[in-house]
């Protein structure tokens, strides 16, 4: 009698296990990578301000960039390397950017060079001057110089198109061309005070266009396929990629990325896509220098 007693009481637990196990949630098998469904790419929102000569550029890095993380809010906007470099600097923005070298005093923010571009020296396509020597150029900056027929054009008063101060492509400009001089403890700029200031590659390039005596400086790669302006020698050196890279044409400086700190999340994402070789040919193809 009692080891039929124990047999019903084993039985019982056996059918209360089996009703319980029937009623627990049924787990399935964990997903291994390729069965995860496919995701949407980075997250998060970060901010981009500074060099308007980089600005085009970047913008482009971003439409790319957001085709594999649709999800990603990149914020980009102008005012120039000072700005850009001030922006990284005060944590203001996530990345800065410029269009010349960091000061000394600058060189605390981390540096991450995307592309090297060449300033042009462009002209009216009126004008019949072709070349101009690096001293030439700093003397009409100077307003050493002010008539073409000084440098072999038709007689005409020079009309000097400058970019605003704060603008990395003026600060690259009056440093390589030696505008830029050292007076005591300081630097500085001996552009004319009647050169016309523009704010923008764009507004420099609208200028020059429609003046035949004018000159003005921009960005290599916002300003080789326009009609409107042509680009001169400088030095008997084309303005063109090849001449740039080999450092035969002498007006050229860096397109740069800045943080405050070493780059992390979305910041470290974007930067890592600009040095990729997928970020590099898209560098290329927008005829910038690829970064060695």
């Amino acid at each position: 009698m009692r080891n039929k007693k124990i047999l019903a009481l084993v039985c019982a637990a056996i059918l209360i296990i089996g009703v319980l196990a029937g009623c627990a949630p049924q787990q399935t098998p964990a997903q291994t990578p390729e069965q995860q469904p496919e995701g949407q790419g980075q997250t998060g929102s970060i901010t981009i301000s500074g060099s308007t000569s980089v600005q085009p550029l970047a913008e482009e890095l971003v439409k790319k960039f957001k085709e594999k993380n649709p999800n990603a809010t990149i914020d980009i906007q102008g005012g120039g390397s000072g700005v850009g470099i001030k922006s990284a600097m005060d944590g203001v923005a996530d990345i800065g950017m410029s269009s010349r070298d960091l000061k000394e005093e600058e060189k605390s923010l981390k540096e991450y060079k995307i592309a090297i571009d060449g300033i042009a020296v462009i002209l009216n396509p009126a004008n019949g001057v072709e070349d101009l020597s690096m001293d030439q150029i700093k003397k009409i900056y100077t307003g050493e110089i002010t008539d073409w027929k000084e440098v072999g054009g038709k007689a005409g008063k020079i009309t000097i198109v400058t970019r605003e101060e704060g603008s990395g492509t003026r600060g690259a400009f009056i440093e390589l061309t030696k505008l830029e001089v050292t007076e005591g403890d300081n630097k500085v700029d001996k552009t004319a005070a009647s050169a016309i200031t523009q704010g923008s590659t764009g507004a420099v390039m609208t200028t020059v266009s429609s003046d035949p005596n004018a000159i003005g400086y921009a960005s290599f790669g916002s300003a080789k396929d326009k009609t409107d302006v042509k680009l001169i020698k400088v030095d008997g050196q084309v303005c063109t990629e090849e001449n740039i890279y080999s450092g035969s044409y002498k007006i050229s400086r860096p397109f740069l990325m800045l943080t405050k700190t070493d780059a992390t999340g979305l910041a470290k994402e974007f930067l890592d896509f600009i040095l990729s070789p997928e970020g590099q040919d898209l560098v290329e193809s927008h005829s910038y220098l690829k970064v060695k």
